[in-house]
C-alpha cells in the first residue's frame, strides 16, 4: 500500500538538523507532517506538497505524522554530494553520499587495510531508546570517553528523524555520528556494519561504539520476523573484527505482551540464534521475584551456557538521566514505570568501560 496525498503546509512548527516539523492541511483537516530537507529542499508557509499518508492510514506508530514527498515550490532542486556512493538506491529518492569508505574520502587509505578494531568496546542494543541511558551512564562514569554512536537501517532511515540524537550531541553525551546501509544523516556514512566499526575505531577515534537502530523497530508477533534481531548478527560483526562485544538486554515488566514480559522474546532469540559468538550481557539487580523470572528465561534458552552473564548492582543511570534532563520513553512508558529497562541499558555501559 501507497498513499500519497495533495496538501498546504499551514504552519512551520520547528526546524532541526534539517528537517522541519510542519502542519499540513489535507481536504480540510490538519495534520502534523516532516520535510527533509535534503530530499524535497526547504519548506515554507503556503508549500503546495504532496504528503506520504500511509502509515498514519494503517494507524502505526509514526508518531500520528505524514511526510512530504514532493513540494511543488522546489521543481527543480539539486542538493551536492562529493561522493558517490548511493542510499536508497533503485527508487525515485536515490541520492549520493560521501562514504568514508570511498575512494574519493580522505579516509580511503586510512580504512583501507583495516580487518579488526583492536578490542574496542560496542555496546550492541535492539532498540533506539536504549540509547541515552548507555550514553548517559558511560559520560557521568568516565567524561573523558569518547563514543561514537552508529545507527543501522533496521528502522528510521534519517538519523535527523531522532530528537535523542539531536539533545545527546548538544549536551555533549554523543560526540559523532555514523549512519550505515540505507541509514543517513550521520557525521559519517559508512556501507555497512563492518566498515561503520571500522569507522568508529579509526577515524573518529572513539574508545567506545554504541549500535542500534533508529526509531521504529518492526514487529510481527512471530519468533524471527522483527527487525532487532539485528543485534545478534551486528554482535557478530564486533567479534568478527576482535572488538569487545557487550549485549544490552530488553527487559520490561509493565509490558502486557508475554512475549517481552521479563527478558523480551527479541532478546533471548536474537542471543540464542542469532548471535553466534560469546558476548558479555549484564542485567540490574532487581527484586529477587523479578530476577528469579529473568535468570529462568536466560536458562531456558541456554543464555548461561552460551555467553558472559552477570548481575551487577546500577544506582547510577536512572539519577543520571534525571539530573542531566534526559527525557525519554520506551513503548510510551517513562523511566519510573520501566527502571529496570534504562537500568539494563546502563549496565551495558557499565561493563563496557571496563574496555577502555
Amino acid at each position: 500500500m501507497l498513499s500519497i496525498k495533495q496538501a498546504v503546509v499551514k504552519k512551520i512548527i520547528e526546524v532541526k538538523q534539517l528537517v522541519s516539523k510542519v502542519e499540513v492541511e489535507i481536504e480540510g483537516k490538519v495534520f502534523p507532517a516532516y520535510n527533509y530537507e535534503p530530499l524535497t529542499g526547504d519548506i515554507e508557509v503556503g508549500s503546495r506538497v504532496l504528503v506520504n499518508t500511509t502509515a498514519v492510514d494503517l494507524g502505526l506508530g509514526t508518531g500520528g505524522a505524514h511526510f512530504v514527498f514532493y513540494n511543488q515550490k522546489n521543481r527543480d532542486f539539486s542538493n551536492f554530494s562529493p561522493g558517490h556512493i548511493m542510499k536508497l538506491r533503485y527508487t525515485p529518492y536515490q541520492f549520493s553520499v560521501l562514504s568514508e569508505e570511498a575512494q574519493e574520502s580522505v579516509n580511503h587509505d586510512i580504512l583501507k587495510d583495516k580487518k579488526t578494531i583492536e578490542g574496542m568496546p560496542v555496546i550492541v542494543g535492539t532498540l533506539h531508546s536504549q540509547l541515552p541511558a548507555i550514553a548517559v551512564t558511560a559520560k557521568v562514569l568516565k567524561p573523558e570517553v569518547r563514543i561514537a554512536y552508529i545507527m543501522t537501517d533496521a528502522a528510521a532511515l534519517p538519523i535527523a528523524f531522532s530528537r535523542q540524537v539531536f539533545n545527546l550531541a548538544q549536551k555533549g553525551f554523543i560526540d559523532n555520528t555514523i549512519t550505515l546501509g540505507n541509514a543517513f544523516g550521520g557525521d559519517y556514512e559508512a556501507v555497512n556494519i563492518f566498515s561503520a566499526l571500522a569507522i568508529a575505531r579509526w577515524v573518529v577515534e572513539a574508545d567506545i561504539a554504541i549500535v542500534t537502530m533508529g526509531p521504529g523497530i518492526v514487529g510481527t508477533g512471530t519468533a524471527l520476523g522483527f527487525s532487532g534481531i539485528e543485534q545478534g548478527v551486528n554482535l557478530n560483526a564486533v567479534a568478527s573484527l576482535k572488538g569487545f562485544a557487550v549485549a544490552v538486554p530488553r527487559i520490561s515488566f509493565r509490558d502486557k505482551r508475554s512475549r517481552h514480559y521479563g527478558l523480551s522474546h527479541h532478546t533471548l532469540t536474537s542471543l540464542s540464534i542469532a548471535a553466534l559468538t560469546q558476548v558479555s550481557m549484564a542485567l540490574p539487580k532487581m527484586d529477587s521475584q523479578k530476577l528469579t523470572l529473568v535468570m529462568s528465561q536466560v536458562k531456558k534458552h541456554g543464555l548461561d551456557d552460551k555467553h558472559l552473564i552477570e548481575i551487577i548492582e546500577n544506582d547510577i543511570t536512572l539519577d543520571a538521566l534525571k539530573r542531566n534532563k534526559i527525557k525519554v520513553t520506551t513503548m510510551q512508558r517513562l523511566i519510573e514505570q520501566e527502571k529496570e529497562y534504562f537500568q539494563a541499558s546502563g549496565c551495558a555501559a557499565m561493563v563496557a568501560l571496563r574496555g577502555v
